[in-house]
């Protein structure tokens, strides 16, 4: 995405077209949980993540398993897309961030029906 507003974490990211957004956070500071629904039966969850601020933060999606980091800079904006098509991926859940208060960010959570064969937790990449 090349819009100055996209790539800032003022705004949450966007997910792909065909995907259903199941929870967004806005611009945070340090730590919190957003919860998100059931999905439908094999159907992939999918958590996009942006941040800025001198720090990493640590997203943890328990109710499947899965736990990935963010390394975030000062005067620059990070993210990472996850499409995870997990055993458990349909229920609802929480996603938990953990990250310094020097690091804002912002997060949406969604769902995909249509999950890519090599994404068992490894990523879609970055915006």
């Amino acid at each position: 995405m090349t819009d100055r507003t996209e790539r800032s974490v003022l705004t949450a990211p966007r997910l792909d077209g065909g995907d259903t957004v199941a929870g967004r956070q806005g611009p945070t500071n340090g730590s919190a949980s957003i919860g998100f629904g059931k999905g439908g039966k094999g159907d992939a969850l999918v958590v996009a993540v942006r941040c800025e601020g001198r720090g990493s933060l640590y997203v943890a999606v328990r109710s499947v398993g899965a736990s990935f980091p963010l390394e975030c800079r000062a005067g620059r904006v990070n993210s990472i897309c996850n499409e995870m098509a997990l055993r458990g991926a349909d229920r609802g859940g929480t996603v938990s961030v953990e990250a310094p208060s020097a690091v804002r960010w912002s997060l949406t959570v969604g769902r995909t029906g249509h999950p890519a064969e090599d994404t068992a937790g490894t990523g879609r990449g970055g915006e």
